[in-house]
């Protein structure tokens, strides 16, 4: 196609028909010795080769369509192949993309494959790259019973390229983008992640002195030679009824029970002594509580 507009441009498309009666043979030759000339600087070296043997523009141009626009089964999965493998990079240029599309789209034309102009604006989204899933999912969304044409999604497209360049490259889906968690950084009205009760309010179980909690205790850390400090969130819930209080504690390591008939999986030995966070055991805390507890649910 773009041969043929060269030598059309050049007032040489004549060569590609028959000889004009009332043109002399001397004239004829030499716009076919052109026409030829211009075929051949219009190729890849590797291409012009393949019609190199051809003695006429029309020649030529005949090679040409049967080693690309043969409508065989061959060039037919050629080109759907390239067509659905046609994938725009991150960064590259989309113009560049769309013309390339289009190419590919007028080759498979010419091999009597023609796809519907909302098929077409379809494969010109679905080619984008994922910064681009903001655009194509506000499109899609947005799409009206009418359905989309090849031409209003190409201009969409080059119009939100040149909004980006403008805008220093910010892709839609750093637009879109919703952070979770908390945030880097807080404003000085804030509270920080560690800080949701001041240290002033905090009383330490282990020394009962004011200022840091029992992991962070400094006479703890003067008794222990080496100790390993685990936090991690706990679970703690309640209930009651008329009948019988629970407690849970997921950061229990032992749990007890006054009533084993309303446990189901039941160990009953010696397992060891129940203490409170300041390190008191149970028994000591307690003078209603007469002996060590020895019922350990599971």
């Amino acid at each position: 196609m773009q041969v043929e507009a060269l030598l059309c441009q050049k007032d040489l498309d004549v060569a590609l028909g028959k000889k004009p009666k009332k043109m002399d043979q001397a004239d004829w030759e030499l716009k076919d010795k052109k026409a030829r000339a211009v075929i051949t600087l219009a190729l890849a070296k590797s291409v012009a080769f393949n019609i190199m043997k051809e003695t006429t523009a029309s020649g030529m141009m005949k090679a040409l369509s049967n080693m690309y626009e043969k409508p065989s089964a061959a060039n037919k999965v050629f080109l759907i192949r390239e067509l659905v493998n046609t994938k725009m990079m991150e960064g590259a240029s989309v113009t560049s993309h769309i013309n390339n599309l289009n190419s590919i789209l007028s080759r498979l034309l010419s091999v009597g494959i023609k796809f519907d102009d909302e098929v077409q604006a379809l494969l010109l989204l679905s080619s984008l790259p994922d910064s681009w899933s903001g655009t194509v999912t506000a499109v899609t969304s947005s799409a009206g019973a009418s359905g989309m044409t090849f031409e209003g999604i190409r201009d969409l497209v080059l119009g939100e390229d040149i909004r980006r360049k403008n805008q220093g490259g910010s892709s839609s889906s750093e637009m879109l983008h919703v952070g979770r968690g908390r945030r880097d950084s807080r404003d000085s009205g804030s509270r920080g992640r560690s800080s949701s009760r001041t240290k002033k309010s905090v009383k330490c179980w282990h020394c009962n002195e004011v200022g840091h909690v029992k992991s962070q205790c400094p006479k703890k850390q003067l008794n222990a030679a080496t100790e390993d400090v685990f936090e991690d969130d706990a679970l703690i819930l309640s209930d009651e009824s008329s009948v019988d209080s629970w407690v849970m504690d997921s950061g229990a390591s032992i749990h007890a029970t006054h009533s084993s008939e309303l446990m189901k999986n039941l160990k009953i030995g010696d397992f060891g002594k129940v203490r409170l966070g300041n390190d008191m055991r149970l028994v000591d805390c307690f003078n209603t509580i007469q002996q060590d507890y020895t019922s350990i649910a599971t």
